[in-house]
């Protein structure tokens, strides 16, 4: 005789999955996280929940402070990659890269293991995706694209408030500003402003490296050839940035970006940039 077959609407799966939907939710509305990689996070996190026995791991994740949840969502896009990427280095130094993780499961967790497991995690993850994460967070998902959709287009508006200097712009913005009409004195006048009124502070998400190249390219496609500089994070070259500053020519640009907000957050190519002024601390700058 058959076993019986129970049918349960997609009110209830979502019911069923509440926490898990609370704890997706999290990532990309309040914290705005990319909805995709946030997808695989929670699958990943999921995985190690049903697999490694770690009991009630997702209550325990949605129970931590925001700024904790972000930071293990940082080493879950650590783990991601570590899976994904056969050739991802490992050596010792990337054992205290997810302290969070290990102190929350209370093992002693490692990226080798990862990495060594990295099949079967792939595996089991996909099925995940397909019978849990696809289903109960797709309302989810779409609202958050709708979000960040309107989000990108008023950051874009932004920094198209300070248009490509043309010769026309810039004579009447030179004439505005009664330095003339060449295209000169907007330089002139930048190189008279301390670099640290003309500077933005920038971060970027670990796991997902920025490069030099990118920021220019994206801020040179909006404002032309008004960067002065760009200062990357020192790293050795098997290392990522997590920081960096550019320098204006003008001040102007940068209060343009931030229209009167303490920071920005925004991507390049993908990856979450998040920007802020350039401080100066008791003497000390807050580039490190």
């Amino acid at each position: 005789m058959d076993s019986p077959t129970f049918l349960i609407t997609m009110e209830e799966f979502k019911h069923f999955h509440k926490i898990d939907r609370k704890l997706y939710s999290l990532l990309v509305m309040n914290l705005e996280r990319n909805p995709f990689e946030s997808m695989h996070t929670l699958a990943l996190w999921i995985w190690l929940e049903q697999t490694c026995h770690f009991k009630n791991f997702i209550s325990k994740i949605i129970s931590l402070p925001n700024f904790f949840i972000n930071e293990l969502a940082n080493e879950g896009a650590t783990f991601l990659k570590c899976i994904e990427d056969n050739q991802f280095g490992l050596d010792s130094t990337y054992s205290s890269e997810i302290p969070l993780t290990q102190h929350l499961t209370r093992k002693d967790l490692s990226l080798q293991f990862f990495h060594e497991n990295r099949d079967n995690a792939n595996s089991e993850m996909r099925k995940i995706l397909n019978e849990v994460c696809h289903k109960a967070f797709q309302d989810i998902m779409e609202k958050a694209m709708m979000s960040r959709s309107s989000k990108k287009i008023l950051i874009e508006s932004k920094l198209t408030m300070v248009p490509p200097p043309s010769e026309l712009f810039l004579s009447e913005r030179m004439s505005h500003l009664g330095l003339g009409g060449d295209m000169s004195p907007w330089r002139m006048k930048g190189n008279n402003v301390p670099y640290e009124q003309r500077s933005m502070f920038l971060t970027f998400s670990r796991g997902y490296p920025v490069l030099e190249w990118e920021i220019r390219e994206l801020f040179t496609s909006y404002i032309g050839d008004n960067i002065e500089s760009i200062i990357m994070q020192d790293v050795k070259s098997n290392e990522q940035a997590l920081y960096a500053r550019i320098v204006f020519v003008t001040p102007e640009i940068v209060e343009s970006i931030l229209k009167d907000e303490s920071k920005v957050k925004f991507s390049i190519n993908g990856k979450h940039v998040w920007m802020r002024k350039y401080v100066n601390r008791n003497g000390k700058s807050s580039f490190p």
